[in-house]
């Protein structure tokens, strides 16, 4: 029988339990897109408490780009040493760690589907490809390829936001090409020993006949046949991350879409989206083939959350999902006793 405290493989990477620390902006790099000391102290402090693997905030791939506030960046080889010593400090404690790439746009500007010919897009390709390069020798564990939340990848699945009429719009699998056409570029660059995920979306929720969840089924089936590492159902669209309806499901709600990728594909298959409950995520763990739970909200609040559900199951997370962490200059739970550390 499955546990969430089982020892698990995703290719090459050891996680010592089915917890993982979804991406999260935290508003703590250096205005040139380096960790500062924060960030690491902030990183280190999740290895310590038990989570089984930390997936960095989102990383932007491009000079002079558009995106939030202090993101960090792996833009070009000269960002390649900065990360050593957090992989580091977060290794020491058994703990992989991977590193989230995504691109929003330059220039102030978010890019749409529609703004880039077929050779920038090839171009944009090589530029993730080259981005996972440097995230390899830095000594990540793996990368994210980022494709959800609204984002540029994320549009293209969106019938409505995805006006393209050549062989990048359209029908569900010229909605999917160009995210495989760059998986393949990114695998075919780092090799199959280095860990390669995304994060995608199941639906954006904001209009129903958005056609979001059929482009993932088919995305997530086909990047199971390239032998994807893993994949993280995510959803929710602009400002306010939309997710379904709060009448069916209070906790893991995107439970049904999760379960339903996970029993079509061999892939290992992540679930974020209000994971709070230790014993609903063991009941969906047992009942379904969802492998590994991601959470954000709730480590903010408390970093040793696993540690405390590991030596009390009892425990209830103390996060609920009030969004105060995003109202503070940096992302931190106003509510927690122990202070978040300021030196940078």
């Amino acid at each position: 029988m499955r546990t969430l405290f089982d020892t698990t493989r995703i290719g090459s990477i050891t996680l010592k339990n089915r917890f993982i620390r979804s991406a999260t902006w935290e508003s703590m790099a250096d205005q040139t897109g380096r960790p500062t000391r924060q960030l690491v102290d902030l990183y280190e402090g999740l290895a310590l408490g038990g989570v089984g693997m930390i997936i960095t905030g989102a990383t932007i791939i491009v000079p002079d780009p558009t995106g939030l506030p202090e993101m960090l960046s792996i833009a070009d080889d000269r960002y390649i040493p900065t990360y050593q010593e957090m992989i580091s400090k977060i290794h020491r404690h058994g703990v992989p760690v991977v590193m989230q790439i995504t691109y929003v746009g330059r220039g102030g500007t978010w890019t749409t589907p529609t703004d880039l010919s077929e050779i920038e897009l090839r171009d944009l390709a090589r530029t993730y490809a080259n981005a996972a390069e440097r995230a390899q020798k830095a000594g990540f564990d793996g990368i994210q390829i980022h494709a959800g939340h609204g984002y540029f990848l994320s549009q293209f699945q969106n019938s409505g936001k995805n006006k393209r009429i050549d062989r990048y719009g359209g029908e569900v699998s010229n909605r999917a090409r160009f995210i495989l056409e760059m998986y393949d570029l990114v695998r075919s660059r780092v090799g199959n020993d280095f860990g390669v995920f995304i994060k995608i979306n199941c639906g954006d929720f904001e209009d129903e006949d958005d056609r979001v969840f059929e482009t993932c089924r088919y995305t997530c089936n086909q990047l199971s046949e390239r032998k994807i590492d893993g994949i993280e159902i995510t959803g929710g669209a602009g400002n306010g991350l939309p997710l379904p309806p709060r009448g069916k499901y209070e906790e893991s709600v995107l439970r049904d879409y999760a379960a339903m990728i996970a029993e079509e594909i061999e892939t290992p298959v992540m679930m974020v989206g209000m994971n709070r409950d230790l014993i609903l995520m063991s009941e969906l763990l047992e009942k379904t083939k969802i492998s590994y739970f991601s959470m954000s909200r709730p480590f903010i609040r408390e970093p040793d959350l696993v540690m405390r559900w590991k030596n009390h199951q009892e425990h209830k997370s103390a996060c609920t999902s009030c969004n105060a962490c995003r109202k503070q200059e940096i992302i931190r739970c106003p509510f927690r006793s122990v202070p978040e550390k300021m030196d940078t």
